[in-house]
């Protein structure tokens, strides 16, 4: 039996309901039309709600803790450091050619200046891929870069990035701007260019299966967005983010927030027209990577590749948006943990395309999902489970240690969330002499059909402490379970 190709589209930052087939005032006809092809897994979560851990726990399939980066300023250094071997890895050395072009955030080399709170030195492993074109900035030995393609364009976003904070997480970078560039010389349409080349030159040179990893910034701010997409919105039909519970009043004292005076700023400093218009770019930018994944579906279809391969499409985690007065991602609430996630083509049954499946579910769960995909047998080790099996968990975890950009890294708060309810667990202060402080442990529990904007914590209320105690015992359990299945010898497959 033929195997299938694999088709991996990302997005960074992207909200779960941040398409059209779930909220129509955004325009993503393509990843609809996926939805359609598909599954979409409307309960999807993310592992760790920031970038660089939650690629590496998708990526290895292990949790944050097991894997050991856990925030955004901690990384594998050298392959070395790698506790497990990566998807790319694993299929290439069953059969298939690996490509990854874009976004990895997998960075190696020593931290500047020795110091450990600060970025390491971008200098990134190919981790598995054969064929890699990185964003700029994840330079790496022997790869091509947009920078040295297309000079002027890259000359042209930085000029429009200036007094943009790195990453784009301020005010201005969530207020955006009208780019002045055409989609295909920005940096997703550069990544999509090079996906359209590997596609098209692959049949005359290799007959094997591919893994094409394709992953965009994009719609993480700065929100820069051309002309063209900010024109399928209309700014009547957006609107502002409402959370019914005044800012004091919310009960999430455990996230030690990023820009707290730059989101203040966004709400009392700008006017309604321009908070909405940054809201009309983020959804543009959704609509901008929409379009490029597109380009790279058709060219499958006009190869004959469409029916042998398995698409999938998520994000790495989600964006607040505004809602409980704030942006960007590093809480554990939905708008952050959530994210979107689909199952297109190869493999999945005519009765289940166009369906919804509301199971719990996460990121750690594509990882065995692919590898069944690929006829490879499964791993015991992982913390996830294939999401083309029944149903094999009753809740989802997550977890936080901080952002990262602190002086010292942060105590972790836990979570364990089920379609229904959320629990949250938390130590608050430094992660150091944790267990001398285990009685100043603190919880929030959320009742979500009920209060899915998450404002009334039932953490101590009498008539919610069976539902509470429940939940603890399962993500207790839980995490007990991964921990007995990682660190393990291979050879033990006699758990499932």
């Amino acid at each position: 039996m033929k195997r299938p190709n694999i088709l991996f589209l990302q997005t960074d930052q992207h909200r779960w309901d941040a398409l059209g087939c779930v909220n129509p005032v955004v325009k993503t006809p393509n990843l609809d039309a996926l939805a359609r092809r598909g599954i979409r897994f409307s309960q999807a979560i993310c592992n760790n709600p920031m970038c660089v851990p939650s690629r590496y726990s998708m990526m290895t399939g292990l949790y944050s803790w097991q894997c050991g980066v856990r925030h955004n300023t901690q990384m594998c250094e050298t392959d070395d450091q790698m506790v497990i071997a990566t998807l790319a890895e694993r299929l290439l050395a069953a059969g298939y050619a690996t490509a990854g072009i874009g976004k990895t955030h997998w960075y190696c080399g020593v931290p500047e200046e020795h110091d450990p709170r600060k970025m390491p030195t971008k200098v990134a492993s190919r981790r598995g891929f054969e064929v890699r074109f990185p964003l700029p900035g994840e330079d790496e030995p022997g790869t091509e870069l947009m920078g040295l393609e297309d000079p002027e364009a890259t000359a042209m976003i930085a000029e429009e990035n200036k007094g943009i904070r790195v990453g784009g997480e301020n005010a201005p970078g969530y207020i955006g701007l009208t780019s002045s560039l055409p989609p295909e010389r920005h940096i997703e349409g550069w990544l999509t260019g090079k996906a359209l080349d590997y596609l098209g030159q692959r049949p005359a040179r290799d007959n094997r299966p591919f893994f094409l990893y394709l992953s965009f910034s994009k719609p993480h701010a700065l929100l820069n967005v051309s002309a063209k997409y900010e024109a399928l919105y209309d700014l009547r039909d957006i609107q502002l983010p409402e959370t019914p519970v005044p800012l004091e009043r919310l009960d999430d004292h455990y996230i030690q927030p990023r820009n707290v005076a730059e989101w203040r700023a966004w709400r009392e400093n700008y006017t309604v027209e321009e908070r909405k218009r940054s809201i009309l770019r983020y959804y543009a930018a959704c609509s901008y990577v929409d379009d490029m994944f597109g380009r790279v579906i058709q060219k499958l279809d006009a190869l004959g590749e469409l029916d042998n391969t398995l698409i999938v499409f998520t994000s790495d985690h989600g964006e607040s948006l505004g809602e409980r007065y704030r942006f960007s991602k590093y809480s554990l609430y939905e708008a952050s943990v959530r994210v979107p996630l689909i199952l297109a083509g190869a493999g999945i049954p005519a009765e289940r395309h166009g369906t919804v499946d509301p199971r719990c579910c996460a990121l750690i769960d594509l990882m065995p999902t692919l590898l069944a995909t690929a006829g490879l047998p499964a791993d015991v080790r992982l913390a996830g489970y294939n999401l083309l099996a029944p149903p094999a968990t009753m809740g989802s975890f997550c977890e936080l240690h901080g952002s990262g950009y602190h002086e010292t890294e942060k105590a972790p708060a836990v979570m364990w969330r089920t379609p229904e309810w959320k629990l949250i667990l938390y130590l608050p202060g430094e992660f150091r002499q944790l267990d001398a402080r285990l009685n100043e442990y603190r919880g929030e529990l959320y009742h979500l059909k009920d209060d899915p904007l998450e404002c009334h914590n039932r953490y101590d209320d009498p008539a919610c402490l069976k539902v509470r105690d429940q939940l603890t015992r399962h993500l207790l359990l839980h995490m007990t379970i991964a921990a007995s299945r990682f660190p393990r010898p291979y050879s033990y497959t006699d758990i499932y």
